[in-house]
């Protein structure tokens, strides 16, 4: 990756790699769309479950976890590193929508088989989102497509929408859509695992600030359970070592811009737990619930 390409690929999006809470201010308990923009790709080189609830030991959360603690000690965080699913969604040629579907699909697949066994260790029952590939914007059972976004995720029918736009089939982004995904999905494990039953309860009850200290805990948490997921595709021709670096330091610097209030995280906040997530591989590196508040800003 020469620098002029990764300069056009990541100025061109502004505000990737960070969600979109439609109306943030409400103090409704409704879910609404969690939507994230894809990062644009590098220019070629010229010549180139169920919400847990009481459990009976035998594969759901127990009764006692209420509350808070279904955020800030969720079984998740103890059950080690994420497994390695050796996943390998192939290639990803441009101008192909069949090929398109097909990696989202694998990728996926890939996620079904890892956070399912992640699940599994923790003794908290699973169900896997759906995934639905639009070529426009749609309304959701959340409410309406917010502007900009490339993805997103309705807890209401626990579906992920991931939007292939004209410009992304011509020239297509194998890791940064992966990312994208795998963040979304995420969004998935904090709605079947419990996560977001405080979550949004918290957050009908709480004034603005508090508002959005919780959202940047929701979203800065999504963003390190992709990056937990990328970890285990590390060194592999779609998760090099340089562009992963590069992707991360690049929201070191721009990844807050763009937006009028603070409730994804600032741009050092964003790339902090990319690369905790990322290092450590672990459900439990995401905590952002029991984190000291400063490193949630």
């Amino acid at each position: 990756m020469t620098l002029v390409a990764a300069v056009v690929a990541l100025a061109l999006a502004v505000a990737a790699l960070v969600l979109v809470l439609a109306d943030v201010a409400t103090t409704s308990a409704d879910p609404v769309n969690e939507a994230q923009k894809l990062a644009s790709p590098p220019a070629k080189a010229p010549g180139n479950g169920d919400a847990n609830g009481g459990g009976d030991g035998k594969g759901k959360q127990p009764a006692t976890q209420t509350g808070q603690s279904l955020a800030t000690a969720s079984r998740l965080y103890r059950t080690g590193r994420l497994a390695d699913v050796n996943c390998s969604p192939g290639a990803l040629p441009a101008g192909s929508m069949v090929a398109y579907r097909r990696f989202l699909t694998r990728v996926t697949a890939c996620l079904n088989k890892a956070w399912g066994a992640q699940f599994r260790k923790a003794r908290i029952s699973f169900t896997k989102p759906r995934l639905r590939i639009i070529t426009s914007k749609v309304h959701t059972p959340c409410g309406a497509w917010n502007t900009g976004a490339d993805g997103v995720y309705c807890a209401a029918d626990r579906t992920m929408y991931l939007m292939i736009s004209k410009d992304q089939l011509r020239n297509p982004f194998p890791l940064g859509i992966t990312r994208l995904i795998a963040h979304e999905y995420g969004h998935h494990v904090q709605q079947v695992s419990g996560i977001w039953r405080y979550y949004w309860t918290a957050r009908a009850i709480a004034g603005k600030a508090r508002r959005l200290q919780l959202s940047r805990n929701s979203e800065l948490q999504a963003e390190c359970f992709s990056a937990v997921f990328m970890s285990t595709m590390k060194g592999t021709s779609l998760v090099t070592d340089a562009d992963w670096a590069y992707t991360v330091n690049w929201f070191r610097k721009n990844g807050a811009k763009g937006w009028p209030q603070n409730d994804h995280g600032r741009g050092p906040t964003q790339a902090a737990w990319m690369t905790r997530g990322f290092n450590r591989g672990t459900p439990g590196a995401c905590n952002t619930w029991a984190a000291d508040p400063r490193k949630v800003t």
